[in-house]
């Protein structure tokens, strides 16, 4: 549900059913086929809540999808097990979805969300590679990205032990970073809220589980989703890969038959790389839960727009700066929809930097702040983010990032070189 609120700011090519979204693992061999369907009805149930949904949600944002055409690209994939419901004979229409959604003429990366295990992913590949020459499966692999929760199968080890090459995140800090399970947040801003949150069930493991998988590929300013170290919504992630990481429990013994293979992990901030952002994915859906009741838009809550040194993208910006330089980066120009007052905050974000040291901000909570290059950071990289919110009822976050490259020498900046900087900074500003 969570993503279907958030489907304004992604192109969603498909949604796939498969058996292993039923968390049992040891049980799923013997599921009846009455039982592997049940995942499609509350899939259904789910777009059915949002049909109801959709006349007051457009009223708020553009780029929800039709209901017609979520019920067009929710299809069925894989019914069995694993690398089991994998080969020959075995396509579904949810591993043609995946095959048809990397085809399109679209040079962006797609991205599985791989939720209940990764098998259906694995039959689009295995069938590309026994029906293409190796140019075009190395070219459907390179626009591929696969973010696993939890393995919960043996194909995502099959396809990181086979095909190296694909961008593929197994991530396992997922618990934690969320509100109380079945908590007041949970019946007040979400359950409470019409039919889609009468369709929100309590929750028996951990609520969104899931939810990292989106929120790493949702475009809110604060990272490029192919750059998996930066860190955001979605968690943060090595590039350094690590040697076998195991599904989670119920997945006994099968995964080992492809030792050893090599996945992108959750770096050793775990789940705090999610919960530094907490109050913005909480009130973010909080404030979409308004949107599903509310007819007008005067009645609810809207994101503020952040721009940082004129760019109004959503995109990493990057710039340029000699070691003891004085950077200006500058957020004039940000607004808000509903005209509510904007509180401003930069800050250092150390851990995805490459620079390990103090970075002083001046004027960090004002519109425009003034970064010092340390003098120690050549060769260097300062990860700098802006986080802007607005004194609505929820508030509401905006983002941006800014690396600051800091070049290899360490020249001394004489009295030339400070008025050029300073005319650099000054034009920053404009």
């Amino acid at each position: 549900m969570n993503q279907l609120k958030h489907a304004t700011h992604l192109f969603v090519f498909g949604v796939c059913h498969f058996a292993l979204a039923i968390p049992a693992m040891a049980q799923i061999k013997a599921l009846p086929t009455s039982e592997k369907h049940r995942i499609v009805l509350l899939t259904d149930k789910l777009i059915d809540a949002y049909a109801e949904c959709y006349d007051n949600l457009k009223v708020h944002a553009e780029g929800f999808p039709t209901v017609e055409y979520l019920r067009s690209i929710s299809v069925m994939g894989q019914k069995g097990y694993g690398m089991g419901d994998v080969g020959d004979g075995k396509d579904t229409p949810g591993s043609e979805l995946i095959i048809a959604s990397v085809d399109r003429d679209d040079p962006r990366p797609v991205w599985v969300g791989a939720w209940g295990g990764a098998n259906n992913v694995a039959q689009a590949i295995w069938k590309v590679r026994a029906t293409r020459s190796k140019a075009e499966l190395d070219k459907f692999l390179s626009k591929l990205r696969v973010f696993d929760i939890l393995g919960q199968d043996d194909a995502g080890a099959w396809i990181a032990k086979n095909f190296p090459e694909v961008l593929y995140i197994r991530a396992v800090k997922v618990y934690g970073w969320q509100p109380p399970k079945n908590g007041d947040y949970q019946r007040n801003d979400i359950q409470s809220h019409g039919p889609l949150g009468a369709a929100y069930p309590n929750t028996k493991w951990a609520t969104e589980g899931d939810t990292p998988a989106f929120m790493h590929v949702y475009p809110n300013g604060l990272n490029d989703p192919d750059e998996i170290d930066q860190g955001g919504w979605g968690g943060r992630f090595s590039w350094k890969k690590q040697v076998s990481i195991k599904s989670m429990s119920g997945v006994k013994g099968e995964e080992r038959k492809f030792d050893p293979y090599e996945m992108y992990g959750n770096t050793k901030d775990g789940t705090s790389a999610i919960k530094r952002w907490s109050k913005g994915y909480d009130n973010d859906f909080a404030a979409r839960m308004d949107w599903s009741i509310t007819r007008k838009d005067e009645d609810a809550n809207h994101h503020p727009i952040a721009i940082v040194n004129g760019d109004k993208s959503r995109r990493v910006l990057e710039v340029s700066a000699e070691p003891g330089e004085r950077v200006i980066l500058s957020a004039e120009g940000s607004s808000d929809p509903d005209k509510d007052a904007l509180t401003y905050s930069w800050s250092f974000y150390d851990e995805p930097s490459s620079f390990d040291g103090t970075v002083k901000i001046d004027n960090k909570n004002r519109m425009a702040a003034t970064v010092s290059v340390p003098s120690n950071a050549a060769g260097k990289n300062l990860h700098l983010i802006l986080e802007l919110h607005d004194d609505g009822e929820p508030n509401l976050y905006a983002y941006r990032r800014v690396i600051i490259n800091v070049s290899g020498t360490t020249a001394a900046i004489d009295a030339e070189g400070t008025a050029a900087l300073a005319s650099r900074n000054e034009g920053l500003k404009k």
